[in-house]
């Protein structure tokens, strides 16, 4: 096994590590939030839906993965216009929902 990396096992890039890496960072810093700053009662939003800060980031999260598929599907690559939409997306997810 010579010349096998610890991640050589699956085509992996820096970005998709970087993905991986920015998912257990979210889940830090939310573990974070809520541990100096208690109090994420769930709250109804524009759905109608009782939502958690978990719970929207957890909804963020899958709707920026689709907003990555349709992005490269539509438009191809570079990345950057999916990026701005997915921040944007986010930021409603968390004011709104």
């Amino acid at each position: 096994m010579e010349g096998m990396g610890l991640l050589s096992w699956m085509a992996w890039t820096w970005q998709t590590a970087g993905f991986f890496v920015f998912v257990f960072v979210c889940l830090c810093a939310m573990s974070a939030w809520e541990c100096f700053g208690p109090g994420g009662a769930p709250r109804r939003g524009v759905l109608g839906l009782d939502t958690t800060r978990g719970d929207r980031l957890f909804i963020s999260l899958l709707g920026s993965a689709f907003i990555f598929l349709a992005w490269l599907g539509f438009m191809g690559t570079p990345l950057w216009g999916g990026l701005a939409i997915a921040i944007l997306y986010a930021a409603a997810v968390f004011r709104w929902v």
